[in-house]
């Protein structure tokens, strides 16, 4: 990627930030919605119907690339860019990360969430605790001065700790007024490399951990990446704002607590 990073001015930030807080309240909607018994179709369109009937936004995905949904649904092996289906049907035991965008007074948000259906295995729940706690190992590593490198070796030490692997083929991004923008971020690396952080970058930082090998295959659709072990994957994300003094998580949630030394 070539183009140049976009430092946000003031007003920009506050418009990112507003698009933020309404995507996290569509998470906290689907907190009391996503169950065993619904299809990933209903779900899209139920966001669909909230983030554009409700919040008066527009489903920044839809559209985008030619995707013709609101949402990504991965289920259980499937790593990202899963495809809604009406007979796609969340059961008991189930992992599933919706992966949303939303655009407000021209600015974008992205975030994921992992839901876990009632039943998860252990080794399922560990897995999806891990990736969260991955994506905060990262985050925590943000503020003017620090480098992508930074990040990205503090979620691939984290994960691996746990003996998970980094998916690689994918990664984090620049986020603003176009949804994939400058710079990328991996989510693997050696610290003190990369980019140097400057105070108003906006990106996203979403690690993809599989339960076995980090291989991946992209199934007859184009879309949906799944694991070539059949091996669980997780995902989670968040937008972050680099501050004068460090980070603002732009999408998080009422449910979520940053670390304390935040």
């Amino acid at each position: 990627m070539t183009n140049p990073v976009t430092i946000k001015s003031a007003n920009e930030v506050e418009l990112m930030r507003e698009s933020g807080k309404l995507l996290a309240s569509v998470f906290e909607m689907l907190e009391g919605y996503v169950r065993p018994g619904l299809s990933t179709m209903e779900i899209n369109d139920t966001v669909e119907r909230f983030i554009v009937d409700q919040l008066h936004a527009r489903p920044a995905s839809k559209g985008q690339y030619d995707y013709q949904y609101v949402l990504n649904s991965s289920l259980n092996d499937v790593v990202c860019h899963g495809v809604p289906k009406a007979n796609q049907i969340l059961k008991n035991g189930d992992i599933v990360n919706l992966d949303i965008t939303l655009e407000k007074k021209g600015f974008i948000a992205d975030s994921s969430k992992m839901f876990v259906m009632p039943g998860a295995t252990p080794l399922a729940k560990k897995l999806v605790e891990v990736t969260y706690q991955a994506m905060w190992q990262g985050i925590s590593q943000v503020k003017p001065g620090a480098r992508l490198g930074d990040i990205g070796h503090a979620i691939q030490s984290y994960a691996e700790s746990f003996g998970y692997s980094i998916v690689r083929e994918y990664c984090g991004h620049g986020i603003g007024r176009e949804m994939h923008e400058a710079p990328q971020v991996l989510h693997y690396g050696l610290p003190d490399t990369g980019l140097v952080l400057k105070e108003g970058m906006t990106f996203t930082i979403e690690p993809m951990v599989n339960q076995g090998t980090a291989k991946t295959k992209t199934k007859k659709d184009g879309w949906t990446v799944v694991t070539r072990d059949k091996k669980l994957s997780a995902q989670c994300e968040h937008t972050i704002l680099v501050t004068a003094n460090g980070y603002e998580v732009l999408t998080l949630r009422a449910d979520e607590a940053l670390p304390e030394s935040q």
